[in-house]
């Protein structure tokens, strides 16, 4: 197996962070991505992978610091785990959960907590997998969200959804409303780019939403605050794909197509 090595601020400017190494349209959102780690790292912020150049990598630290709408007091929280290509199956998944593992009983947690799709949805973790290492479910949302938590300590209270994504709706309800941060390199080329292009070519409102501060994030209406989008308050997917003209008709579907023709038909 590869090495596996910690970035830190003495070390992230030459080493890279695993998501868009080569794509070039997202270079600016990789350096803000860099730019939201560095600012993390003071808040026990841990960014581990492979010591190759490979998308293998856990992102986790306290929750209490996360960026995600939960209560968890004394956990910590996974926010990303990726095992891609050729490195499937060789037990590094496994190895990269066990350093969080490690990392939170070092620290006297009560456990650790993740959030993910109860079917699994894209840029989010393998909820399958991480039920098999473990993980329990202890809550779940009518938009298709699941808080799985793992117990260090089993008398430790069980994590919650805060208040804002029970419903599964945002505030705005008209159009597209698409919330994002700079957890992902992805996002801001192809929130502030592709989906604006999208959203203009088919003649659809469009609001964005930066999440930007920790409190902002934590307020979110969806779990997902790498990216998630609403239609008409609705919420849709967390597929950044979506953003692109050649994917946004076949992510939206039917429930995009359903809510349209309703529309039409009250406007009539």
């Amino acid at each position: 197996m590869e090495k596996i090595i910690k970035l830190d601020k003495d070390n992230i400017d030459k080493e890279h962070i695993c998501c868009a190494i080569s794509d070039k349209k997202c270079q600016d959102s990789y350096e803000q991505k860099k730019d939201w780690l560095r600012k993390e790292f003071d808040n026990g912020y841990v960014f581990r992978r492979i010591d190759a150049r490979a998308k293998v990598f856990i992102e986790y630290g306290p929750t209490e610091n996360g960026w995600v709408p939960i209560t968890a007091s004394n956990y910590m929280l996974i926010n990303c785990l990726w095992i891609s290509g050729q490195y499937k199956g060789q037990g590094y998944g496994k190895a990269l959960l066990q350093h969080a593992i490690d990392d939170a009983k070092a620290q006297g947690k009560d456990g650790l907590v993740t959030v993910v799709g109860t079917n699994k949805f894209h840029f989010m973790s393998d909820t399958k997998w991480l039920l098999r290492q473990g993980f329990e479910t202890c809550e779940k949302t009518s938009s298709g969200f699941s808080l799985l938590v793992n117990k260090i300590n089993s008398k430790a209270i069980n994590p919650k959804f805060n208040d804002s994504v029970i419903s599964g709706e945002c505030h705005d309800k008209n159009g597209l409303v698409a919330y994002y941060s700079n957890r992902c390199p992805f996002s801001e080329y192809h929130v502030k780019t592709s989906l604006i292009e999208t959203a203009k070519k088919r003649n659809l409102a469009l609001k964005i939403i930066k999440l930007e501060t920790m409190e902002q994030a934590q307020l979110a209406p969806s779990p997902a605050t790498i990216f998630s989008l609403f239609y008409n308050g609705k919420f849709i997917t967390t597929d950044l794909s979506v953003c692109m003209d050649s994917r946004f008709d076949k992510v939206m579907g039917r429930k995009f197509k359903s809510t349209t023709s309703q529309n039409v038909a009250e406007d009539r």
